[in-house]
């Protein structure tokens, strides 16, 4: 599309840059330059224009598109395939419905979801304009059984992209919830399709929800106290289209080494990153609530929990509440 093309050039350059050198660089035509920026220029980008020096980009909206992702990518597989959506059901579904027809590392990224997800089918609130809201699809040539754990790899990651676009860390609740100043900021959702016959592994689907820009009015009054955003956290704005670079550069790094088998490293960070350990917790088991203090993340991520009756046991799934987050007092 010749508007996010000449927005990556622009983008990229510095000072000003000629019609005549984007048309050559493009192979488009002068009028087809100009449409580009005036059509920019409509979505808000401030691009200045000089006789015989050609234009500048000086500032941008916070908007989610391709021009805005597109240069910030620096992943070798992941996001080279890349479909951007003002709105979109869910990214997740998206890329499932097109799985057998799309490249392994294709991307989606949304601005709006009208039925985003969480794990076991909870809705995620995905708000156009303060949200990252992303999934990639993988083909990975791996049996089902070594992908089970592929959400805790992600979730390194996702700390991994939030801390190089906006400088903060985010911890993680086991097992998925990103955290950010004691308030919920992403979540994360993986699915995958197996072949009927053979149990072979089709593909997987990671979605990722990342909470950018949303102020404290911006949650409905039962999630004030429970969900939260970078902005809130670090009281200024993240640009979006960044951040969801960042996202895939940091999902790229981390597929590449889980492909490799170099996995040891995301554990490590993802012991050091994981707020439950050393903390009271609360798990609900077959319609009972157990308590007890959690351990320490075996090498298998699963959650090693002491109960209140000095029983240990490894907690695989299932619902875990962490004392003093997400008001559990």
């Amino acid at each position: 599309m010749s508007k996010e093309k000449v927005l990556a050039l622009l983008k990229g350059g510095e000072g000003y840059l000629s019609g005549a050198e984007m048309s050559r660089q493009l192979g488009i035509s002068r009028a087809a330059v100009w449409k580009a920026i005036d059509a920019l220029r409509q979505e808000g980008y401030q691009i200045d224009s000089a006789t015989n020096r050609g234009y500048r980009l000086c500032a941008s909206p916070d908007r989610l598109s391709e021009g805005e992702i597109r240069p910030y990518c620096t992943g070798e597989l992941i996001g080279r395939a890349l479909r951007v959506f003002e709105t979109i059901d869910s990214t997740n579904s998206y890329l499932k419905r097109e799985a057998a027809n799309l490249p392994d590392g294709t991307a989606a990224v949304a601005d709006c979801q009208t039925g985003g997800r969480g794990r076991l089918g909870r809705s995620f609130r995905s708000a156009p304009g303060e949200g990252v809201y992303l999934s990639v699809l993988l083909h990975p040539a791996l049996p089902p059984e070594e992908a089970v754990n592929l959400t805790a790899y992600v979730a390194v990651a996702v700390c991994d992209g939030i801390e190089a676009a906006a400088g903060v860390r985010p911890q993680i609740k086991w097992t998925n919830d990103i955290i950010l100043g004691g308030r919920k900021i992403c979540g994360i959702l993986t699915e995958m399709g197996i072949e009927g016959e053979s149990g072979a592994l089709q593909y997987l689907v990671t979605g990722i929800g990342v909470n950018a820009n949303q102020r404290a009015e911006d949650w409905p009054e039962e999630l004030r106290e429970i969900a939260g955003s970078i902005r809130q956290a670090t009281g200024r704005p993240v640009a979006r289209g960044r951040l969801a670079a960042c996202l895939l550069n940091a999902l790229d790094e981390m597929y590449a080494r889980w492909r490799a088998g170099d996995r040891a490293p995301y554990l490590a960070r993802y012991r050091a990153d994981c707020l439950t350990v050393g903390r009271e917790v609360r798990l609900l088991e077959a319609g009972r609530t157990l308590r007890g203090r959690a351990l320490a993340i075996d090498e298998r991520f699963g959650l090693v929990v002491r109960l209140e009756d000095g029983t240990e046991r490894t907690v695989t799934s299932g619902e875990v509440s962490v004392r003093g987050l997400y008001g559990y007092l």
